[in-house]
């Protein structure tokens, strides 16, 4: 059966009516392919661009029956787009090679951005059926195209020639980031190697959809309940009835019920007084996919570890982490395993320097136990507090959402760049809460438009992140439609959504994505935005934290939500007073994670534990880096480490070495004078407009004037001297 009838079979679906069935070898009647083509560009949003402005995705349009048939579809135009340029009887061209695979797979891209962003954000069942059916399916096609051995050699006869095509910098590089991701993807492999390559890619690709949507159900699953409100004593009033609200969706009238997030530690650790309660919530965190069932992930991390190890090798690289470094600003791992071995002991001793302190309050209390992990977040908030009299909970109401986001984080953007917002009620969102922001220049040209998506739903994944449903592109001449996704709980209806400080600066380190998105001023979609080395892509969002804190900026936002007072001066103080307070343990935990994902990365295949020896190895990899300090556990343990089942894997460090060119960075910003347009306008022009159209270290040397350096971090961390 050819694909034309697989297609038309599946659009007969979508279309609620019989479609046309054509012989396999046979090709419908030209007017037939039109009526048919009318009818599904009538039903089917993907089909043609969107309508509304900036090409804003018609979510009010989109259903699950969409997605396969456009995805089959935008397949299948890609493959004979493909081949048309593989077969090409004109010689190899910059134009008729690397500038058409630019233009090529255009209903693929816009389908692919829209379902993988809601299959984060928004999922449900049909959704999570087709991306299961789809991973290796797109795999496969992915591998078509870089597989290509007459592709590939149209492409080279390209990249030998670029010195004397007269190309311009942007182009050139375009050229020769085509050949080293080609190279890198195996085209040079024997047909052999690529049929085992193919097979390869297409199982990591189902490994890692199924690994995502077990962490997804057993993340729900394991939210505890609660069954009187005594027991959640010491968490805030608006917490309890979020609880309470999370119990009655579930059918659990009169109960309480926490739902668990991504990370490790979970927020209601700091405040709950029941310490029977709190050990039951950080080992069920813990616990995650781990303890056998049908949401159990071990098996698949070490497939997935075994393949990763087996691809590198056949690829000609030691291991996985190889292969992923050589592609990064990092270069090697010995450089990683060198930065992480620096700050691993200095935050060990720190974070046990710490544990003392705690110690010390539950001794003073009468407490007859050895602080845990369970333990840590609620006595650091009393040690916190003796040191320098500051609550994290005081914080609280002078963190609401909305003049988090208007008065805050755009505040900033404007008072450094020059953007204004306005809100766009007028374009279709797929849930009543998300807000969608048009962004203006200075002079009031547009500029993009920005989707703000905060809450915390069951069916969206943990953590915060930045997607763009639309990229920039001189090429197709696309202006950026830019996403944010935080996961804070939604309060009861009626009730203000109070930030804590940490969700603050989440904010504040998103938009410092979007910004990098939103800034994007290149010609081809490959450089758009946030391509950049995934060591690199963390460092401008992390600048932007810096003004969260910056005087102008708080109080501007930092207001009480029921009087509107600023944030008082007294309790600044102390925020800053504490600003290296608990850094052992912020710096230990996100390294033990870091160096469990190089320990995973850094073996062979023959390496690979089987199942039953994942977390023996996991517990063997952390005591060997120098970080098994027990009532610190990693941030993310193996089996819910969703960071390294995508595009972190072997680079889940490269947020401490993006940090190192952010506190450089600060510093910079800090010596020439701060929030200032000058400083603004330098920083979008030399490196947030430029995405990956050049080297990324030589973008942050045209910044900053200079190498980076490390000092900065230590200090910004208490790092630089050990503590006993």
């Amino acid at each position: 059966m050819s694909f034309r009838l697989t297609l038309s079979a599946a659009l007969a679906v979508s279309l609620g009516a019989m479609a046309p069935v054509y012989a396999a070898d046979g090709d419908p009647p030209a007017e037939a392919k039109a009526v048919e083509a009318a009818q599904s560009k009538a039903v089917n949003p993907f089909l043609a661009p969107s309508p509304l402005p900036y090409q804003f995705p018609q979510f009010d349009k989109i259903r699950n029956e969409d997605y396969r048939p456009a995805f089959e579809q935008g397949m299948a135009e890609g493959r004979r787009e493909i081949e048309a340029i593989a077969n090409n009887p004109d010689p190899a061209s910059f134009d008729n090679t690397i500038v058409a695979m630019e233009r090529a797979e255009q209903l693929l891209t816009r389908v692919s951005r829209v379902f993988f962003a809601q299959a984060g954000t928004n999922t449900n069942d049909e959704m999570q059926k087709i991306q299961t059916e789809l991973a290796p399916k797109l795999s496969a096609h992915n591998d078509q195209t870089v597989l290509n051995g007459k592709l590939f050699a149209r492409v080279k006869a390209v990249y030998d020639a670029r010195d004397s095509l007269g190309l311009d910098a942007e182009s050139k590089r375009l050229v020769e980031r085509y050949h080293t991701d080609f190279v890198r993807a195996g085209a040079k492999l024997s047909d052999a190697d690529k049929t085992r390559l193919k097979a390869m890619n297409a199982e990591l690709a189902s490994l890692s959809t199924r690994f995502s949507q077990n962490l997804l159900k057993e993340t729900n699953a394991s939210a505890i309940v609660v069954d009187k409100r005594e027991q959640l004593k010491g968490l805030a009033d608006d917490a309890i009835a979020a609880a309470g609200e999370a119990a009655k969706k579930r059918e659990l009238e009169g109960k309480f019920v926490i739902p668990l997030m991504n990370t490790s530690g979970q927020p209601a650790l700091a405040s709950l007084e029941d310490r029977t309660l709190r050990q039951r919530i950080m080992q069920a965190s813990l616990n995650r996919s781990s303890h056998g069932g049908e949401f159990d992930n071990r098996a698949i991390i070490a497939s997935v570890v075994k393949l990763r190890a087996e691809r590198a090798a056949l690829l000609g690289y030691a291991n996985h982490a190889a292969y992923v470094l050589e592609d990064e600003t990092a270069g090697s791992i010995d450089a990683v395993n060198k930065l992480l071995g620096q700050l691993a002991p200095p935050a060990v001793a720190n974070a046990q320097a710490e544990a003392t302190d705690i110690q010390q309050v539950i001794d003073k209390e009468g407490g007859k136990f050895k602080v845990s992990a369970a333990d840590w977040a609620y006595y650091t908030e009393k040690v916190r507090k003796e040191k320098f009299d500051l609550d994290a909970e005081q914080l609280r109401p002078y963190f609401e959402m909305n003049n988090v986001i208007e008065n805050g984080v755009f505040f900033a953007a404007h008072k450094l760049y020059g953007l204004s917002f306005k809100e766009r009620k007028d374009l279709p969102v797929y849930l009543p809460d998300i807000r969608v922001f048009e962004v203006f220049e200075e002079n009031g040209d547009a500029l993009a438009l920005f989707i703000v998506d905060y809450y915390a739903r069951s069916n969206k994944r943990g953590g915060a992140w930045a997607n763009a449903y639309v990229a920039q592109s001189g090429l197709f001449g696309t202006k950026p439609v830019i996403a944010n996704q935080l996961n804070i709980p939604k309060p009861p209806e009626g009730e203000p959504t109070l930030m804590t400080y940490d969700e603050v600066n989440t904010a504040f380190h998103e938009f410092g994505h979007a910004l990098h998105g939103m800034f994007s001023n290149v010609k081809y979609p490959r450089f758009s935005g946030t391509s950049v080395p995934r060591d690199f892509v963390e460092y401008p969002s992390q600048v932007n934290e810096m003004w969260m804190t910056w005087p102008e900026i708080l109080g501007n936002y930092a207001k009480h939500y029921k009087t509107g007072e600023p944030l008082p001066q007294a309790l600044l103080d102390k925020v800053k007073a504490s600003e290296k307070f608990n850094q052992g343990f912020a710096t230990t935990e996100y390294l033990g994670a870091a160096l469990l994902d190089q320990a995973w990365h850094q073996i062979t295949a023959r390496q690979v534990p089987d199942a039953d020896g994942v977390l023996a190895f996991e517990a063997a990899a952390l005591k060997k880096a120098g970080v098994d300090f027990a009532p610190v556990p990693p941030r993310y343990r193996t089996t819910y480490f969703s960071h390294i089942m995508g595009g972190y894997s072997a680079g889940y460090y490269a947020y401490i070495w993006s940090e190192v060119l952010d506190a450089d960075s600060v510093e910079w910003f800090k010596a020439n004078g701060g929030l200032t347009r000058k400083n603004g306008d330098h920083f979008r022009k030399t490196l947030l407009s430029r995405g990956g159209s050049e080297d990324a270290m030589v973008l942050f040397k045209e910044f900053s004037g200079g190498e980076p350096y490390v000092q900065p971090l230590l200090e910004r961390r208490g790092l630089t001297a050990t503590k006993k």
